[in-house]
């Protein structure tokens, strides 16, 4: 019905549609010399935007942009994106340009419908706020947190609570639907790591709005009565109502000494000043642990169901993948928890991951903003363009892996990809923080599932769905075979 209803508004605005595009159009052409990069705008107002999420939807999000490049033979292709003049870059050397110039031609971006979900405190001297100089300083601060010698101290809880997770949905159970429980994982995780919150129960409470919130992201931002965009800004503000009285109760907590300075990211977060000495405020702290709450969990929740999938299809590298857990599980004590040395034996396991990563990234590409003109590969790149990078470019391109579409973890091997080839993080500075906090978290799972199961796919030929971020369009359910011994 929603479909419908947004659909009918897209016909009911064409023709006005079109009149804006042109003097959008118009007004944003370059001034630059040179020439823009080959490509079109597409549809009045929408652009290509349609077509670019739709073959996403259907599992191919690779499709729209190798399409360009082989029609324009260019590893930059201009478009017209998420009402925005857009340009796509291509390959290593669109990844490696990006990336080194951050701040410098380009700055991050966000659609301003994101903006809405994620709202940030306004400065009362400016009455503005920079999402981009929040960003940085955000980054100046995680690092403190997610740097592997801070990490270390959480892989027993990691542990802990990964054995509660499959003690309570998965043992005793003949079949089970993985994206499903894989989210509740990695929402438990968070949620202790980053809010200390642990109880199951105050934990799927605390998740209903989430997945409301994670609906909406992705939805057509129209904002009214009924809609995913407007349910989505209705979760995020109380998730956040939620979120200032727990950062309430912490500050007191801190003060009475109930709550300690490493117990997880929200102390350090009230306890950590920027340069100039200033604390961040609470709404800030409550913005920034909701995104970090959604990225931590959605992202980690994709790759786990993936990792499930082609172990399922591949049994000669489950079996290796056993073998090499089963020889780290038979090392340890009864009740002995995982702990960092553990985590850095699972070598093969990790390059499962990497090519699990390669092959359906949960971070298919993000966006840029040319904050200066610009030439790239003798192109024209106006100022306040918007530039996107897609992991795909180079993942499933056989320049930069040989058969890009087997799976086979020995890429990883040795030195690994050539740089700017293998981005599922991202990188430069924008390089996903969370990065080791995802490797432990997702190494943590595999141990888990792999020594107490093996499992088959109930429907062989599941459709995968990138939304934004690859998901079984069932939830992948497979059938459980327990060992007998773990």
């Amino acid at each position: 019905m929603e479909f419908f209803f947004l659909s009918l508004l897209l016909i009911i605005f064409f023709l006005f549609s079109l009149s804006l595009h042109l003097l959008y159009f118009n007004k944003n052409s370059s001034v630059l010399p040179g020439t823009l990069p080959p490509g079109k705008t597409g549809w009045p107002f929408i652009g290509e935007t349609l077509e670019f999420l739709s073959t996403g939807w259907k599992g191919h999000p690779e499709k729209f942009i190798f399409d360009r490049m082989s029609k324009y033979s260019s590893s930059v292709f201009r478009t017209h994106l998420l009402l925005e003049n857009s340009a796509v870059f291509c390959g290593a050397s669109g990844n490696k340009f990006l990336f080194s110039n951050e701040n410098k031609l380009v700055q991050v971006w966000w659609p301003d419908s994101i903006n809405k979900i994620f709202p940030s405190s306004v400065d009362q001297n400016t009455k503005t706020t920079s999402i981009n100089e929040q960003g940085i300083r955000m980054r100046r601060l995680l690092p403190n947190f997610f740097k592997p010698e801070a990490l270390q101290r959480y892989v027993g809880i990691m542990d802990s609570i990964a054995q509660r997770h499959f003690e309570s949905f998965w043992e005793k159970k003949s079949q089970v639907q993985v994206y499903p429980l894989a989210k509740s994982y990695t929402f438990w995780l968070a949620c202790r790591l980053f809010v200390s919150i642990e109880d199951p129960k105050h934990v799927a409470k605390f998740a209903k709005p989430f997945d409301v919130l994670a609906a909406g992201l992705i939805s057509i931002p129209i904002n009214l009565p009924g809609t995913s965009y407007n349910r989505s800004i209705k979760a995020s503000n109380l998730i956040r109502k939620e979120l200032l009285m727990i950062i309430k109760q912490r500050k007191v907590d801190l003060c009475e000494g109930k709550a300690s300075a490493t117990q997880d990211i929200l102390s350090h977060m009230l306890l950590t000043s920027d340069e100039n000495g200033k604390f961040m405020p609470d709404l800030d702290i409550a913005c920034k642990i909701l995104g970090l709450l959604v990225g931590g969990h959605d992202t980690a929740s994709s790759a786990c169901t993936s990792i499930v999938k082609y172990l399922a299809e591949l049994p000669h590298v489950y079996q290796a993948v056993y073998n090499e857990q089963m020889e780290i599980s038979k090392s340890k004590a009864a009740g002995e928890l995982l702990t960092w040395d553990d985590l850095q034996k699972m070598k093969y396991s990790w390059n499962v991951v990497c090519e699990v990563l390669r092959l359906a990234p949960p971070l298919q590409g993000a966006f840029r903003e040319a904050i200066v003109d610009f030439i790239f590969n003798g192109f024209s790149i106006p100022k306040g363009w918007k530039l996107y990078w897609n992991s795909n470019t180079t993942h499933r391109n056989p320049e930069y892996f040989p058969e890009p579409l087997n799976f086979d973890p020995s890429r990883f091997e040795g030195s690994g990809p050539a740089p700017y080839t293998f981005v599922p993080f991202g990188g430069g500075p924008r390089m996903c923080p969370g990065k080791e906090y995802a490797r432990l978290e997702i190494l943590v799972f595999m141990h888990h599932i792999v020594k107490r199961f093996k499992w088959n796919k109930v429907i062989h030929d599941e459709k995968i769905i990138i939304d934004p971020m690859p998901v079984p369009a069932k939830g992948l359910p497979i059938k459980l075979y327990p060992h007998q011994l773990y």
